[in-house]
Protein backbone atom coordinates (compact mmCIF):
# COMPACT_ATOMS: atom_id res chain seq x y z
CA UNK A 1 0.00 0.00 0.00
CA UNK A 2 1.47 3.56 -1.25
CA UNK A 3 1.51 5.77 1.39
CA UNK A 4 2.79 9.95 0.69
CA UNK A 5 6.23 11.05 1.17
CA UNK A 6 5.60 13.08 3.74
CA UNK A 7 4.14 10.36 6.00
CA UNK A 8 6.63 7.81 5.72
CA UNK A 9 9.04 9.90 8.25
CA UNK A 10 6.05 9.71 10.93
CA UNK A 11 5.04 6.32 9.51
CA UNK A 12 8.80 5.39 11.23
CA UNK A 13 8.26 7.21 14.65
CA UNK A 14 5.43 5.19 14.73
CA UNK A 15 6.56 1.76 14.37
CA UNK A 16 9.64 2.34 16.78
CA UNK A 17 6.82 3.76 19.11
CA UNK A 18 4.86 0.24 18.87
CA UNK A 19 7.96 -1.94 19.01
CA UNK A 20 9.81 -0.03 21.96
CA UNK A 21 7.43 1.36 24.21
CA UNK A 22 4.01 -1.03 23.38
CA UNK A 23 6.04 -3.95 22.71
CA UNK A 24 3.74 -5.21 20.58
CA UNK A 25 4.66 -8.44 18.66
CA UNK A 26 5.73 -8.44 14.95
CA UNK A 27 2.01 -9.44 13.64
CA UNK A 28 0.27 -6.51 15.90
CA UNK A 29 2.81 -3.83 15.05
CA UNK A 30 2.17 -5.13 10.90
CA UNK A 31 -1.31 -5.23 11.35
CA UNK A 32 -1.58 -1.10 13.13
CA UNK A 33 1.32 -0.08 10.45
CA UNK A 34 -1.52 -1.48 7.65
CA UNK A 35 -4.18 0.70 9.08
CA UNK A 36 -2.30 3.63 9.74
CA UNK A 37 -1.72 3.30 6.07
CA UNK A 38 -5.21 2.84 4.85
CA UNK A 39 -6.14 6.18 7.09
CA UNK A 40 -3.72 8.31 5.16
CA UNK A 41 -5.15 7.40 1.80
CA UNK A 42 -8.22 7.64 2.96
CA UNK A 43 -7.36 11.38 4.25
CA UNK A 44 -5.41 12.17 1.73
CA UNK A 45 -8.31 11.30 -1.02
CA UNK A 46 -10.17 14.21 0.81
CA UNK A 47 -7.28 16.40 0.70
CA UNK A 48 -5.96 16.33 4.44
CA UNK A 49 -3.46 14.90 6.43
CA UNK A 50 -3.49 12.20 9.06
CA UNK A 51 -1.74 15.44 11.73
CA UNK A 52 -4.67 17.49 10.09
CA UNK A 53 -7.73 15.51 10.20
CA UNK A 54 -10.58 16.56 12.52
CA UNK A 55 -13.10 14.19 14.26
CA UNK A 56 -15.78 14.42 11.78
CA UNK A 57 -13.32 13.64 9.07
CA UNK A 58 -12.22 10.33 11.54
CA UNK A 59 -16.15 9.58 11.75
CA UNK A 60 -16.62 9.65 7.93
CA UNK A 61 -13.68 7.18 7.71
CA UNK A 62 -15.25 4.88 10.67
CA UNK A 63 -19.14 5.00 8.85
CA UNK A 64 -17.19 4.05 5.65
CA UNK A 65 -15.64 1.04 7.05
CA UNK A 66 -19.88 0.17 7.99
CA UNK A 67 -20.56 1.51 4.31
CA UNK A 68 -17.97 -1.42 2.77
CA UNK A 69 -19.99 -4.03 4.60
CA UNK A 70 -16.61 -4.70 6.98
CA UNK A 71 -17.42 -6.91 9.87
CA UNK A 72 -17.64 -5.73 13.86
CA UNK A 73 -14.70 -7.08 14.53
CA UNK A 74 -12.56 -6.22 11.76
CA UNK A 75 -13.93 -2.56 12.26
CA UNK A 76 -13.02 -2.37 15.47
CA UNK A 77 -9.25 -3.55 15.17
CA UNK A 78 -9.39 -0.89 12.36
CA UNK A 79 -10.27 2.15 14.90
CA UNK A 80 -8.10 0.34 17.47
CA UNK A 81 -5.16 0.87 15.04
CA UNK A 82 -6.66 4.24 14.64
CA UNK A 83 -6.69 5.42 17.74
CA UNK A 84 -3.12 3.84 18.57
CA UNK A 85 -1.83 5.98 15.95
CA UNK A 86 -3.69 9.34 17.49
CA UNK A 87 -2.80 8.12 20.89
CA UNK A 88 0.97 8.62 19.61
CA UNK A 89 0.47 11.51 17.78
CA UNK A 90 -0.73 13.51 21.11
CA UNK A 91 2.09 12.05 23.21
CA UNK A 92 4.43 13.48 20.67
CA UNK A 93 2.85 17.05 20.55
CA UNK A 94 1.95 16.29 16.96
CA UNK A 95 -1.80 16.98 17.62
CA UNK A 96 -3.10 19.40 20.08
CA UNK A 97 -6.09 17.14 21.35
CA UNK A 98 -6.53 13.69 20.74
CA UNK A 99 -9.60 13.37 17.92
CA UNK A 100 -10.27 9.54 18.34
CA UNK A 101 -10.76 10.10 21.69
CA UNK A 102 -15.22 10.29 21.54
CA UNK A 103 -15.05 7.31 18.62
CA UNK A 104 -16.77 4.76 19.41
CA UNK A 105 -15.81 0.62 18.78
CA UNK A 106 -18.59 -1.62 17.20
CA UNK A 107 -19.98 -3.62 19.69
CA UNK A 108 -18.90 -7.17 18.84
CA UNK A 109 -20.85 -10.11 19.72
CA UNK A 110 -19.13 -13.09 21.21
CA UNK A 111 -18.46 -15.63 18.51
CA UNK A 112 -17.85 -18.97 19.76
CA UNK A 113 -14.48 -20.65 17.85
CA UNK A 114 -14.85 -23.64 15.85
CA UNK A 115 -13.92 -26.38 18.09
CA UNK A 116 -12.70 -30.53 16.29
CA UNK A 117 -14.26 -33.43 18.30
CA UNK A 118 -11.49 -36.34 19.88
CA UNK A 119 -12.74 -38.29 17.14
CA UNK A 120 -12.16 -35.81 14.33
CA UNK A 121 -8.34 -35.26 15.58
CA UNK A 122 -7.77 -38.52 15.75
CA UNK A 123 -9.05 -39.01 12.23
CA UNK A 124 -7.05 -36.15 11.32
CA UNK A 125 -4.12 -37.93 13.34
CA UNK A 126 -4.37 -41.40 11.47
CA UNK A 127 -4.82 -39.48 7.91
CA UNK A 128 -0.70 -38.59 8.10
CA UNK A 129 1.55 -40.82 5.97
CA UNK A 130 3.92 -41.92 8.22
CA UNK A 131 6.02 -43.59 5.48
CA UNK A 132 6.55 -40.11 4.04
CA UNK A 133 9.94 -38.28 4.73
CA UNK A 134 8.18 -35.61 6.58
CA UNK A 135 4.95 -37.74 8.08
CA UNK A 136 6.83 -37.81 11.82
CA UNK A 137 6.61 -33.85 11.09
CA UNK A 138 3.40 -33.42 10.43
CA UNK A 139 2.44 -35.80 13.42
CA UNK A 140 4.01 -33.84 15.80
CA UNK A 141 2.90 -30.99 14.65
CA UNK A 142 -0.60 -31.84 14.99
CA UNK A 143 -0.13 -33.88 18.03
CA UNK A 144 1.75 -30.43 19.96
CA UNK A 145 -0.64 -27.84 18.64
CA UNK A 146 -3.67 -30.30 20.44
CA UNK A 147 -2.03 -31.41 22.95
CA UNK A 148 -0.20 -28.45 24.36
CA UNK A 149 -2.48 -25.70 23.10
CA UNK A 150 0.45 -23.71 21.06
CA UNK A 151 -0.43 -20.77 18.81
CA UNK A 152 0.82 -21.11 15.23
CA UNK A 153 3.25 -18.85 16.31
CA UNK A 154 4.85 -20.44 18.90
CA UNK A 155 5.01 -24.06 17.16
CA UNK A 156 7.32 -22.02 14.70
CA UNK A 157 9.28 -20.56 16.59
CA UNK A 158 9.90 -23.09 19.20
CA UNK A 159 13.43 -24.20 19.97
CA UNK A 160 14.79 -26.94 20.18
CA UNK A 161 16.55 -26.26 23.45
CA UNK A 162 13.24 -25.50 25.32
CA UNK A 163 11.76 -28.66 24.94
CA UNK A 164 12.78 -30.63 28.09
CA UNK A 165 12.09 -34.34 27.74
CA UNK A 166 13.00 -35.27 30.77
CA UNK A 167 10.20 -33.23 32.40
CA UNK A 168 7.93 -33.40 29.90
CA UNK A 169 7.50 -29.55 29.39
CA UNK A 170 8.08 -26.94 26.69
CA UNK A 171 9.08 -23.45 27.20
CA UNK A 172 7.42 -21.08 25.16
CA UNK A 173 7.21 -17.46 24.21
CA UNK A 174 4.14 -16.33 23.72
CA UNK A 175 2.47 -12.53 23.00
CA UNK A 176 4.23 -9.87 24.31
CA UNK A 177 7.52 -12.15 24.54
CA UNK A 178 6.11 -13.25 27.49
CA UNK A 179 7.11 -16.69 28.73
CA UNK A 180 5.51 -19.64 29.78
CA UNK A 181 5.62 -23.37 30.68
CA UNK A 182 3.49 -25.96 29.44
CA UNK A 183 3.55 -29.28 29.83
CA UNK A 184 3.65 -31.90 27.39
CA UNK A 185 1.20 -34.52 26.61
CA UNK A 186 2.94 -38.01 25.81
CA UNK A 187 1.82 -38.13 22.41
CA UNK A 188 3.81 -35.00 21.59
CA UNK A 189 6.98 -36.33 23.19
CA UNK A 190 6.86 -39.43 21.57
CA UNK A 191 5.81 -37.85 17.97
CA UNK A 192 8.87 -34.78 18.57
CA UNK A 193 11.23 -37.74 19.19
CA UNK A 194 10.40 -39.67 15.90
CA UNK A 195 10.40 -36.38 13.75
CA UNK A 196 14.14 -35.06 15.34
CA UNK A 197 15.65 -38.48 13.66
CA UNK A 198 14.19 -37.21 10.30
CA UNK A 199 15.51 -33.93 11.01
CA UNK A 200 18.99 -34.60 12.10
CA UNK A 201 19.42 -35.85 8.12
CA UNK A 202 17.81 -32.25 6.93
CA UNK A 203 20.46 -29.63 5.70
CA UNK A 204 19.50 -26.82 7.91
CA UNK A 205 20.31 -23.73 7.00
CA UNK A 206 22.62 -21.07 8.95
CA UNK A 207 20.95 -19.41 11.25
CA UNK A 208 18.08 -22.06 11.65
CA UNK A 209 19.79 -24.36 13.75
CA UNK A 210 17.98 -23.76 17.11
CA UNK A 211 14.07 -24.00 15.62
CA UNK A 212 12.71 -27.06 15.96
CA UNK A 213 9.98 -27.40 13.00
CA UNK A 214 11.98 -27.18 9.95
CA UNK A 215 10.86 -28.09 6.47
CA UNK A 216 12.89 -30.50 3.48
CA UNK A 217 15.07 -27.62 2.74
CA UNK A 218 16.57 -26.88 6.19
CA UNK A 219 14.05 -23.67 7.11
CA UNK A 220 12.07 -22.79 9.69
CA UNK A 221 8.46 -23.64 9.01
CA UNK A 222 6.19 -20.51 8.21
CA UNK A 223 2.44 -20.07 9.77
CA UNK A 224 1.46 -20.22 6.14
CA UNK A 225 3.15 -24.07 5.61
CA UNK A 226 1.57 -25.28 8.92
CA UNK A 227 -1.96 -23.68 8.21
CA UNK A 228 -1.22 -26.04 4.70
CA UNK A 229 -0.48 -29.17 6.86
CA UNK A 230 -3.63 -28.63 8.78
CA UNK A 231 -5.80 -28.23 6.39
CA UNK A 232 -4.48 -30.95 3.99
CA UNK A 233 -5.54 -33.43 6.99
CA UNK A 234 -8.50 -32.09 7.60
CA UNK A 235 -9.62 -32.80 4.35
CA UNK A 236 -7.87 -36.45 4.06
CA UNK A 237 -9.77 -37.11 7.18
CA UNK A 238 -13.32 -35.88 5.27
CA UNK A 239 -13.74 -32.80 8.45
CA UNK A 240 -15.83 -30.67 6.91
CA UNK A 241 -15.31 -27.71 9.27
CA UNK A 242 -12.85 -24.84 8.00
CA UNK A 243 -10.51 -25.16 10.41
CA UNK A 244 -6.78 -23.71 11.11
CA UNK A 245 -4.40 -24.59 13.76
CA UNK A 246 -5.72 -22.02 15.87
CA UNK A 247 -8.91 -24.44 15.82
CA UNK A 248 -6.36 -27.28 18.03
CA UNK A 249 -5.99 -24.84 20.19
CA UNK A 250 -9.32 -24.50 20.47
CA UNK A 251 -10.36 -27.95 21.07
CA UNK A 252 -6.88 -28.69 23.77
CA UNK A 253 -9.02 -25.91 26.02
CA UNK A 254 -12.39 -27.03 25.62
CA UNK A 255 -11.79 -30.52 25.85
CA UNK A 256 -9.59 -29.71 29.13
CA UNK A 257 -12.52 -28.36 30.59
CA UNK A 258 -15.07 -30.85 29.88
CA UNK A 259 -12.73 -33.13 31.58
CA UNK A 260 -12.95 -31.51 34.28
CA UNK A 261 -9.63 -28.94 33.92
CA UNK A 262 -9.61 -25.68 36.47
CA UNK A 263 -10.51 -22.52 34.09
CA UNK A 264 -7.29 -20.84 36.06
CA UNK A 265 -4.91 -23.65 34.81
CA UNK A 266 -6.66 -23.83 31.14
CA UNK A 267 -5.72 -19.65 31.20
CA UNK A 268 -1.91 -20.35 32.49
CA UNK A 269 -1.30 -23.31 29.69
CA UNK A 270 -2.84 -20.57 27.34
CA UNK A 271 -0.58 -17.91 28.06
CA UNK A 272 -4.41 -15.59 28.40
CA UNK A 273 -3.50 -12.20 30.64
CA UNK A 274 -7.08 -12.26 31.26
CA UNK A 275 -9.41 -14.71 32.72
CA UNK A 276 -12.12 -13.22 30.71
CA UNK A 277 -10.48 -14.75 27.39
CA UNK A 278 -10.63 -18.06 28.78
CA UNK A 279 -14.23 -17.96 29.72
CA UNK A 280 -15.33 -18.12 26.09
CA UNK A 281 -15.30 -22.15 26.82
CA UNK A 282 -17.06 -21.91 29.61
CA UNK A 283 -19.78 -20.64 27.22
CA UNK A 284 -18.68 -23.84 24.60
CA UNK A 285 -19.45 -25.66 27.32
CA UNK A 286 -22.82 -24.85 27.76
CA UNK A 287 -23.76 -24.82 24.44
CA UNK A 288 -22.75 -28.33 24.62
CA UNK A 289 -24.52 -29.20 27.60
CA UNK A 290 -27.97 -27.61 26.44
CA UNK A 291 -27.60 -29.42 22.83
CA UNK A 292 -26.94 -32.97 25.21
CA UNK A 293 -30.34 -32.00 27.12
CA UNK A 294 -32.46 -31.31 24.17
CA UNK A 295 -31.48 -34.62 22.80
CA UNK A 296 -31.51 -36.83 25.80
CA UNK A 297 -34.34 -35.48 28.89
CA UNK A 298 -37.18 -37.37 28.28
CA UNK A 299 -39.04 -34.37 27.97
CA UNK A 300 -37.99 -33.40 24.57
CA UNK A 301 -38.61 -36.75 22.71
CA UNK A 302 -41.62 -36.92 20.49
Amino acid sequence: MQVPEEFRRLRASYEAYLLLERGLSPNTRDAYLRDADRLCNCLADVGTTVPDADAGQLQQFVAELHDLGIAPRSQARIISGMKSLYRFLHLEGIVDIDPTLKIDTPRIGRRLPDVLSVEEINAMVEAVDIDRPEGPRNRAIIETLYGCGLRVSELCNLEIARVDFDDGILAVTGKGSKERIVPMSDESMRWIGEYRSWRATLPVKQGEEPYLFLNRRGHRLSRVMVFYIVRELAALAGVQKSISPHTLRHSFATHLLEGGANLRAIQQMLGHESIATTEIYLHIDNTRLREEILMYHPRNRK
